[in-house]
């Protein structure tokens, strides 16, 4: 806030100084806890980085189902290798009999 008004000219003593002692209110900085625009200003901030949480929680479930997938295709085809590895010793040990 500014300092008081003071006459700078001889002239001006005559004129109405009653606003002198008048403070503005800035509304963006008089705003309490309870203010209305200030929570909603909150609440949107809020729901912004939940939104932020929510999708990196999606990315991160969806590289987890991806790396399921992955290794149930290659436990799949290791259990196939393995039953055609057994296959070919057992036709190795009946040829060599």
């Amino acid at each position: 806030m500014k300092d008081k008004r003071t006459y700078t000219h001889l002239k001006e003593h005559g004129e109405d100084m009653t606003h002198e002692n008048e403070s503005k209110v800035d509304p963006k900085e008089d705003r309490g806890s309870l203010d209305l625009t200030f929570m909603i200003e909150q609440h949107k901030k809020e729901i912004w980085e939940y939104k932020q949480k929510e999708s990196d929680w999606i990315n991160t479930q969806n590289l987890a189902d991806g790396y399921k997938k992955v290794i149930e295709e290659l436990s799949a085809k290791l259990v196939d290798q393995v039953r055609i590895i057994a296959e070919l010793e057992k036709k190795l040990a009946d040829k060599n009999k």
